[in-house]
């Protein structure tokens, strides 16, 4: 009979700080034979396997070795409607969507649609080794409904809002700044705080939005302090033009937001590619967080996001996939695309910076950091498990590599989906690995897995 204890067995790396250098080994744990307790959806115990061990009693254990353990993957930009138009050929962001974003989403009106691409949504995700996502729904109070279920289902951490737009969008996915403002109260009130969900407050873009429903938006800001704010900024040039013809008396894209008093700490902000020097004081001064998109940004030709400009504000940047612009559900490829954005501004994203920055720096992005983000002791036990060799190509290059910042760089450059080797989720194997007991040795692994696992006995 299985035991409501478990043990993981790996190598375990979590981080307590942001690396500032490649040789920043302050700022990280590494735990060559380590080992996580886990009980009740929390880490127990994090240390080596051979001081964990003794304190495990009846716990099933599970030997991961070789491969190593970080926490779960967060994504801090992501669009659930948006799962069946990922890599449709388009123009640049408004045309793309007008022609298949605005269109996709008319189908999330019907609440039997919305279920089934939740299942499909949370299983990508999780797949990909994404264990908290906060993620737009569509304008359809059902579509949000059905995310919330799902992720409730799944004991999953995540964060999301049905969007709010009433204007310049298509019959069927438009609301009004009163039913808009009445179906998020009720969003609110029925998910935000129950079990792991938290709510975001989503107008769309300022677009899609009439200053009145900014109104009933910063009016639910001010009602709802503890919720998360999401919304786009300054991704396209058109865009920021667009915007400022809808509303003259604004200073520039970002004052449209400020000034119904949407800016927090709690708020993020898509994209932030192309900004004024007054947003970049007034995103230092409240502490919204700009989000990278890169997967997104280069597929619609938007631009290159400053990176070590915010940062040296003192602005703190999450990263994120941005599906369905965005082309791969992958963290792991997210920091393949986002290390050559920054490369071409002369900005390096170095290994064990990446790996913080999905993990643990995106978890202070949202706040959330003294429950996710790491492998901490109090903390979810949500964790992935990396593979470094998945695939050939992987395999031959690990061959030469010699240090834990070259593996995570392998990962960072040539990972996806099939890196995850396993995914759990508040303490449960979401891929259904069987455990192995003590004494035992793990029978679903590689080959190479399989010889590496003879060195480390």
């Amino acid at each position: 009979m299985q035991s409501d204890r478990l043990l993981l067995r790996g190598r375990l790396l979590t981080f307590k700080a942001e690396p500032q250098t490649p040789d920043d080994t302050a700022a990280f744990d590494y735990i060559e034979d380590g080992a996580l307790l886990i009980e009740n959806g929390l880490i127990l115990r994090h240390g080596t396997y051979t001081d964990v061990v003794t304190d495990a009693g009846s716990a099933d254990i599970i030997d991961h070795r070789p491969h190593l353990l970080t926490a779960g993957f967060i994504d801090t930009h992501i669009h659930f409607p948006q799962v069946q138009i990922v890599a449709s050929w388009g123009a640049q962001l408004l045309d793309w969507l007008n022609t298949y974003t605005f269109p996709e989403e008319t189908r999330f009106a019907e609440e039997d649609h919305a279920a089934a691409m939740a299942c499909r949504f949370f299983d990508l995700l999780t797949n990909h080794g994404t264990t908290t996502a906060v993620a737009y729904c569509s304008v359809h109070k059902g579509s949000a409904e059905a995310y919330f279920e799902e992720a409730e289902q799944r004991n999953m951490r995540m964060i999301g809002g049905k969007v709010l737009m009433d204007r310049n969008a298509p019959d069927g996915l438009r609301d009004t700044p009163l039913s808009g403002y009445d179906d998020t109260k009720a969003l609110i009130e029925k998910w935000h705080g129950r079990g792991r969900a938290h709510y975001a407050i989503t107008p769309r873009f300022a677009i899609t939005s009439t200053p009145a429903q900014m109104e009933m938006a910063g009016a639910l800001v001010t009602e709802h302090p503890d919720c998360f704010v999401q919304t786009h900024l300054s991704e396209n040039r058109n865009e920021i033009a667009y915007t400022l013809e809808l509303y003259p008396e604004a200073r520039d894209y970002l004052d449209v937001y400020q000034s119904y008093g949407l800016l927090s700490d709690k708020m993020l902000l898509g994209h932030s590619i192309h900004l004024e020097q007054r947003e970049i004081d007034a995103l230092a001064e409240t502490g919204a967080r700009p989000v990278f998109c890169p997967t997104s940004n280069l597929f619609l030709g938007s631009g290159l996001f400053d990176d070590a400009g915010l940062k040296s504000r003192g602005i703190v940047n999450a990263i994120a996939t941005d599906i369905g612009a965005g082309t791969s559900y992958s963290m792991l490829q997210t920091l393949n695309e986002g290390y050559k954005i920054l490369q071409l501004q002369d900005q390096k994203l170095h290994p064990f910076r990446a790996f913080h920055w999905i993990t643990r720096g995106n978890a202070v992005a949202l706040g959330l950091e003294d429950r996710i983000g790491t492998l901490d002791e109090g903390t979810e036990a949500d964790i992935v498990v990396l593979n470094a060799r998945a695939t050939e190509a992987m395999a031959l290059r690990m061959e030469r590599a010699e240090t834990l910042a070259e593996e995570l760089f392998v990962l960072q450059m040539l990972g996806d989906d099939r890196s995850i080797d396993e995914v759990y989720v508040a303490g449960k194997a979401q891929k259904g690995k069987a455990p192995v007991m003590a004494g035992q040795r793990p029978s679903s692994r590689s080959r190479a897995s399989r010889e590496k696992e003879l060195v480390l006995s």
